[in-house]
């Protein structure tokens, strides 16, 4: 079961990052193809997956601390990295959305589930 726990928290982290980059190239007007989705997506799943294994997310992997922030930032710093090697668009103005929503979908959801079991176990 504790298998299962870390490797759907995962999961739950890879598919943020892919609705990520999806929704930020539809709303760019950007095709959702596979391969235009993969383009995009490879450096944050990179830092993603990076933050994983610097956090030792399968330890906790709903922690929002440490887990949830060593992801997210390497998911940020690691993506905007690779992106400027590859030549792809780091602006600030980017930089501060790509941010923002990655917070949202890798620190939300544990907060959420935090909550919900903290909730769960006072009734």
């Amino acid at each position: 079961m504790q298998r299962l726990g870390w490797l759907a928290s995962l999961l739950a982290d890879v598919v943020g990052v892919l609705v990520f980059c999806a929704v930020g190239r539809r709303s760019h007007a950007e095709g959702l193809t596979l391969a235009g989705i993969a383009a995009t997506a490879w450096p944050f799943l990179t830092g993603t997956l990076i933050g994983w294994l610097a956090s030792r997310g399968w330890r906790r992997p709903t922690a929002v601390a440490p887990t949830g922030l060593t992801v997210w930032v390497c998911t940020v710093v690691v993506g905007m990295l690779l992106r400027k090697l590859s030549s792809a668009g780091v602006a600030v103005s980017f930089v501060v959305v790509a941010s923002t929503v990655t917070a949202l979908v890798l620190l939300g959801w544990r907060a959420a589930l935090g909550l919900a079991l903290r909730r769960r176990a006072d009734v």
